[in-house]
């Protein structure tokens, strides 16, 4: 055992934080993005130091510590790492719901470093996991922080609340299988729904997620509109805002989406039968929407291949005609609109085609750009560290060739990414 912690203790710190940032980097850009609502400014200098940005200069020249560590990006255009706000990696797709009997917990955080590096090396260097096992995501989230696991920035929600045999809770099995799979976060009434929410701070979350209607790849056939009542969802909210925590609710239906925001819920995941009178109350309150249009376009790819259920399969043929509309209506009425793409229902690594699918939908280029950089570092009350570049923000960096104003699509080819002025390799 004294052998093994030796070991250990030579690899925490040969892969440490400071070991690994014990020298200034400089970066030479050829285009440099600020944010998304500047224009490229041409080639600068950027200086990281402990892994965040000390420095800016205009041009190829500036002046740091001899022994510092010179990375030439000057072919490149260099902006700030991108963000999103709802992911799976702890899962990968795939239509088997009853392989939770079959793999263990522990699986899910293998899984999820595979994940994690993909991810980042897509260019996302933020993201929030927005569902998981009840320590899977937690234990990715400090090996990414620690630098063990090369991946994001992980904001993590744990095990969502469900209603009992509701998404987000076990169903499809006898009821003894049932309850040895369940996650212990599913409540009825206003103070179980509290506790839930106390239960996840105690452990972990940084976010409190909810099933807040019917879900598209849950084994249930009874539609997608609001599964708690008012007085749940209100419980939820206040409980743990007052905890310092949002919350966001997966939410389809129409007047699920409008029970949710009025309760106070931050932001709603999906919203794909979001109608006027939803959107508005979302405007009142705040509420932002995270549209996941890929999550749609990546179960289409799966239909009438055996991935799905026929239960399933009928609930996504449901939803095709719709996808998108709300997002146009959305910013017709001035609803805040955020970047999330429900990875894991799709293969990990596609994220930045949402960005076309934005743009498709109504947004343009520069909109869809803020979507995934400062409005998403703000929805995550970030904006003072994350989604630009700037001195005193986290060193979250990608660079690639062309111009994504004038087309989104060159983020979807990432040729280096920086973390927390960690190299992903």
């Amino acid at each position: 055992m004294r052998a093994l912690s030796l070991v250990m203790s030579a690899l925490a710190l040969t892969l440490s934080p400071s070991a690994a940032r014990a020298q200034d980097q400089i970066i030479q850009v050829g285009n440099l993005l600020t944010d998304a609502n500047s224009q490229p400014s041409g080639p600068a200098t950027i200086i990281i130091r402990d892994g965040k940005i000390a420095e800016i200069h205009s041009g190829s020249n500036a002046v740091a510590s001899t022994d510092a560590e010179i990375i030439d990006l000057s072919d490149k255009t260099v902006m700030p790492g991108l963000i999103d706000l709802h992911v799976h990696l702890t899962g990968d797709p795939g239509g088997d719901f009853w392989k939770q009997t079959t793999e263990p917990t522990e699986w899910g955080v293998v899984v999820g470093a595979k994940n994690a590096l993909l991810t980042a090396k897509a260019g996302f260097t933020t993201v929030r996991e927005a569902g998981s096992s009840q320590y899977s995501a937690f234990a990715l989230r400090r090996g990414t922080a620690d630098g063990i696991i090369p991946g994001p920035r992980i904001i993590a929600a744990g095990p969502a609340l469900a209603i009992v045999g509701g998404h987000g809770d076990t169903t499809g099995f006898t009821e003894p299988v049932n309850e040895l799979l369940a996650s212990g976060y599913s409540c009825t009434g206003a103070v179980e729904c509290a506790e839930k929410v106390r239960k996840a701070s105690r452990a972990g979350s940084d976010i409190i997620k909810i099933t807040a209607t019917g879900g598209v790849l849950s084994q249930q056939g009874r539609g997608l509109e609001a599964h708690f009542t008012d007085a749940e969802m209100k419980s939820i909210a206040d409980t743990a805002h007052s905890l310092g925590l949002k919350v966001m609710a997966h939410a389809h239906g129409a007047r699920g989406i409008e029970a949710a925001a009025r309760a106070g819920i931050d932001t709603i995941e999906h919203g794909t039968f979001a109608d006027e009178a939803a959107l508005k109350v979302m405007k009142a309150n705040g509420t932002a929407m995270v549209p996941t249009l890929m999550a749609f376009k990546g179960v289409s790819e799966g239909l009438g291949k055996g991935v799905y259920t026929p239960v399933v399969e009928e609930k996504i043929r449901m939803t095709l005609d719709t996808v998108g509309k709300a997002v146009t209506s959305a910013k017709r009425l001035g609803v805040p609109i955020v970047f999330g793409t429900d990875a894991g229902v799709f293969d990990h690594g596609r994220n930045a085609e949402e960005l076309q699918l934005m743009v498709d939908a109504g947004l343009t280029a520069r909109e869809a750009l803020a979507s995934a950089t400062t409005s998403a570092a703000e929805a995550l009350d970030m904006g003072n560290q994350l989604g630009r570049i700037a001195v005193g923000y986290s060193a979250d960096l990608i660079a690639f060739d062309g111009n994504p104003l004038d087309d989104v699509r060159v983020l979807e080819q990432i040729d280096w990414v920086m973390v927390r002025g960690r190299i992903i390799d």
